[in-house]
């Protein structure tokens, strides 16, 4: 079931043939909106952007966005200079918002045709710095050259502690045994603790700038930690949950619909001692795919080879001559 946030278009609104469950009419804060529906199971929110007070001030978007997935929301514009200008548009991709639109029409589009961030690409504007957003906000990445050869992985927690931080150590000491391999963390320091080169602490306004400094490198890996802007610049992401009973009890207190969000994301199961019937039962019970399974680690072992099968399912492969080859793998990284 669907639900509507409208103000002014709130008419044409009304026309669409979908199931609603509820509507709201009139101009609500971002914390209303968020209070009345951050237990509230919906397929896809449609908002009019005019409900939302402040709403041309893009650091109003960039807070709705940090509370609600964003990948089930439609947003109907309005034709006003601020929130059709290219960098109103930049900065919600940025946010990943990708699902938005200025008339009805595309509203029933993108309700059975959901953009990624392909269809929305041509509206980022990653080679232009703009003060849209304030210092404080994670502003969108200012150059990402497209002559880049590198691949980007982003890897995220999703369960608390889920081992992003040392996954992503890990990952990186085994893939650059035969390609040429750098890691980002975003807005933290703990990478200083591997005492390893090629693995920098940068801010996510950075991120950008450090996309295009390795753009040679054959990959990027990115713990990107909390920042909202970092996933649409990625090839690809890796959320992590350690299928622990506190660990997993935790997430669903706070969202019980938490995994609803992940659904044709590759979730990765990580300190993992499931066996294969387990890894089925959990798929059913949380109505997700687990993309791979991983047991846990010893991040001061030289060769890894365990996390071999997890790096060939990603598009990797490792020759016996120690020469880099790319495959197309599942994600299409390598062309």
């Amino acid at each position: 079931m669907n639900v509507i946030v409208a103000n002014k278009y709130r008419d044409a609104l009304a026309s669409l043939d979908i199931d609603i469950i509820k509507s709201l009419d009139g101009e609500y804060t971002v914390d209303e909106i968020v209070d009345t529906f951050k237990n509230f199971f919906f397929q896809r929110m449609i908002l009019d952007i005019t409900a939302l007070k402040n709403y041309k001030d893009i650091k109003t978007l960039q807070k709705l966005s940090l509370s609600l997935d964003m990948d089930r929301v439609i947003l109907l514009l309005d034709g006003s200079p601020e929130v059709t200008s290219p960098e109103y548009l930049s900065d919600l991709i940025s946010m990943r918002i990708y699902n938005f639109t200025m008339n009805v029409e595309g509203v029933n589009y993108l309700y059975n045709n959901p953009n990624s961030y392909r269809d929305v690409a041509q509206y980022h504007q990653l080679d232009t710095n703009h003060d849209t957003m304030a210092s404080n906000v994670a502003a969108p990445a200012q150059v990402y050259v497209e002559s880049s050869t590198a691949t980007v992985i982003g890897i995220k927690n999703i369960t608390e502690d889920a081992g992003a931080t040392t996954l992503t150590y890990i990952m990186k000491k085994q893939l650059e045994r035969n390609y040429d391999v750098v890691a980002l963390e975003l807005d933290k320091r703990d990478f200083m603790y591997f005492s390893d080169n090629n693995m920098y602490s940068v801010s996510s306004q950075e991120l950008g700038n450090n996309l295009s400094k390795y753009s040679k490198k054959d990959v990027i890996l990115v713990d990107v930690n909390n920042s909202p802007s970092a996933e649409s610049l990625v090839n690809e992401m890796i959320y992590l949950i350690e299928p622990s009973k506190i660990k997993l009890n935790k997430l669903l207190s706070r969202n019980p619909r938490a995994f609803e969000q992940y659904k044709n994301k590759h979730l990765v199961l990580n300190k993992s001692l499931l066996s294969n019937h387990d890894v089925l039962d959990f798929e059913y019970e949380t109505n997700t795919k687990i993309f791979y399974s991983l047991p846990p680690l010893y991040d001061q072992e030289n060769d890894n080879s365990t996390l071999d099968s997890f790096l060939s399912k990603l598009g990797f492969m490792k020759q016996n001559d120690g020469s880099v080859e790319q495959k197309k793998g599942l994600f299409g990284l390598f062309k």
